[in-house]
């Protein structure tokens, strides 16, 4: 398997293959070759279907039967490669040869590489393109850059503000406590106080203190677990009380979140429907519903919990067992390696739960979740103890 993007004839050009068949797209126009241009280049593929964007300009093969997982396991190249027989015969239409140019900003899955000089894992003939202080991410928000003589100084849009641009103008003279983010919002000119967990008000000055958590759906709680080193992660459990008026919204994520390759085990709301995903290690997760149980817009506490021994998975609504499935016959994955993490009600401010979840769920979590216990610990955990914004206190009108 391979996907590789490459400069042909002065075209730009995708190729992959995922096991059966070599796809190959092809940009319509060709790129600039004066070396004054930056050009935006957009690659990939979902399943076996291909795209490649140049400067706006899209190019998508359209799915045909196949195979549809990227397999390779294998260092990421970037501009040329340690030895040039290791790029397949099919993965460049002429001989190969190393790439003369300027790269930046390179996001992979959502995440972009840093191109140090020390973050990489390794690499050669590679210097510093830009050759300045300014490089594309010293002003921030579409700033313009200058070099001065003391080093440099960022011209920002009128909406920006300080040093690099970072802060928005409405929340030049905010208010907001010290345990509080500012969120812009421009349309009225003004602005809003996030609460760190533990605090509320206006200015997130009042100090709280809850066993149930009220989330209004820009809330989360990321707790780690202190006890995940000593979990034996073949027999996994969670079980917490939730209430909501919301048909859609991701209450629990275990897992780290950060790429695709990360185990997990979610449990959210798909239409008003109880739905749990788990991904053991094949990237491929089959969520696992039952349409029979609507449990949104009743005002009721629901109990659930989801029980994994190795491959097979229990889930029970209000202690009935609704789901019972093995995931895998063949005992590939067996464990599940979430590196202590748990997200409640969303992700961190700024990701959004359908980007990060690829589409699993579509919304942050609207209500409340109190009494969550991890595997067959004795106590329920303390989510006054983690971190996260945005969490009100959900004790009252129970």
């Amino acid at each position: 398997d391979f996907l590789c993007i490459s400069l042909v004839n002065g075209f730009m050009q995708l190729r992959y293959n995922l096991g059966d068949k070599t796809v190959i797209l092809q940009s319509l126009q060709k790129v600039h070759a004066n070396g004054n241009i930056w050009h935006s280049l957009k690659a990939g593929r979902v399943g076996n279907e291909g795209y490649l964007d140049l400067d706006g300009i899209n190019v998508t093969q359209k799915a045909s039967p196949g195979m549809n997982a990227l397999d390779t396991h294998t260092d990421f190249f970037v501009g040329g490669v340690s030895s040039l027989n290791l790029v397949n015969s099919m993965a460049i239409e002429n001989e190969p040869t190393s790439f003369t140019g300027c790269i930046r900003e390179i996001v992979i899955n959502n995440r972009e590489l840093k191109l140090t000089a020390t973050d990489p894992k390794g690499g050669a003939n590679v210097g510093d393109c830009d050759g300045t202080v300014c490089g594309y991410t010293v002003c921030k928000n579409n700033g313009t850059c200058q070099v001065e003589n003391s080093g440099f100084s960022c011209s920002c849009p009128q909406e920006w503000t300080g040093t690099t641009c970072e802060q928005s103008i409405h929340c030049s003279q905010n208010m907001c406590g010290s345990h509080a983010l500012c969120i812009p919002q421009p349309s009225s000119f003004s602005y809003t106080c996030i609460c760190a967990l533990g605090w509320s008000g206006k200015y997130c000055d009042s100090k709280i203190n809850f066993y149930i958590a009220k989330f209004v759906g820009n809330s989360y709680i990321k707790y780690t677990d202190p006890y995940y080193r000593k979990r034996d992660l073949q027999y996994s459990r969670i079980s917490l009380n939730f209430t909501t008026n919301q048909t859609d919204g991701l209450i629990v994520w275990m897992g780290k979140s950060e790429d695709e390759d990360n185990d997990f085990l979610a449990i959210g709301i798909a239409n008003g429907t109880l739905k749990v995903v788990i991904n053991l290690g094949e990237r491929i997760s089959v969520p696992l519903m039952h349409s029979k149980y609507f449990i949104c817009c009743d005002g009721r506490w629901h109990f659930v919990t989801v029980v994994q021994n190795q491959t097979c998975i229990k889930v029970y609504l209000d202690e009935e067992l609704i789901l019972f499935e093995d995931i895998d016959a063949q005992r590939k994955y067996t464990a599940l390696n979430y590196c202590g993490i748990c997200y409640f009600g969303g992700f961190e401010i700024g990701r959004k739960v359908n980007i990060v979840t690829t589409g699993l769920f579509q919304k942050e979590f609207i209500g409340k979740i109190k009494d969550v216990v991890l595997f067959q610990d004795s106590r329920k955990i303390q989510l006054m103890k983690a971190e996260g914004y945005n969490i009100h206190d959900g004790n009252s009108g129970n």
